[in-house]
C-alpha cells in the first residue's frame, strides 16, 4: 500500500503525552511498509514549536529527547516541497500548511483530532480523519 499521509501537530503531541491512545500507537508504527509520513520543513518547526512549549504541561520529554524524536521523525518521514500555496484556504494558517503539505505530497489523509478545522479539504481529495479511524483503515485497530 504505503500511501502518504500528513500527520497534524495534535497527533504528535497526543502520542507524546499518553502512550494509551491512537496516536501513540500509530507513532509506535513508524516506520512502516503501509503508510509514509510526508513532511516539509515548516510543519517540523511547527512540531518543534509546539512540543517544547508544553514540557511539563503534559508532555514528559525533555528538550533534547524532543530534539531526538525530531530528528527520528525526519529521517523516516518523506520531504515533500510545496511549490504551490493555496493560501488562505481554511481559517488557520497553520491548517493551509497542514493541507498544502497534503496536496504537494500526494496525501490522501491529513490524521487530526481537528476534522472541522479541514472542512473543505476534500475539495482537493484529502480527508480529515483521526487517529482512531486511520488505524481501523490501515487493520491496525479493531
Amino acid at each position: 500500500m504505503d500511501e502518504m499521509i500528513v500527520l497534524d501537530t495534535n497527533v504528535i503531541v497526543s502520542g507524546l503525552r499518553s502512550s494509551k491512545g491512537a496516536s501513540f500507537k500509530l507513532l509506535k508504527l513508524l516506520p512502516n511498509n503501509t503508510f509514509r509520513i510526508a513532511l516539509s520543513p515548516a510543519i517540523i518547526l511547527e512540531y518543534e514549536d509546539v512540543l517544547k512549549r508544553n514540557i511539563g504541561v503534559g508532555i514528559r520529554q525533555t528538550t533534547e529527547e524532543i530534539g531526538d524524536i525530531l530528528d527520528y521523525i525526519c529521517k523516516i518521514g518523506q520531504e515533500t516541497k510545496i511549490y504551490y500555496l493555496w493560501r488562505p484556504f481554511l481559517k488557520d494558517a497553520s491548517d493551509d500548511m497542514v493541507l498544502e503539505l497534503a496536496v504537494a505530497s500526494g496525501s490522501k489523509y491529513i490524521v487530526t483530532f481537528n476534522l472541522k478545522d479541514f472542512k473543505g479539504s476534500e475539495q482537493f481529495n484529502v480527508k480529515a480523519i483521526t487517529p482512531q479511524t486511520y488505524l481501523k483503515k490501515i487493520g491496525e485497530l479493531k
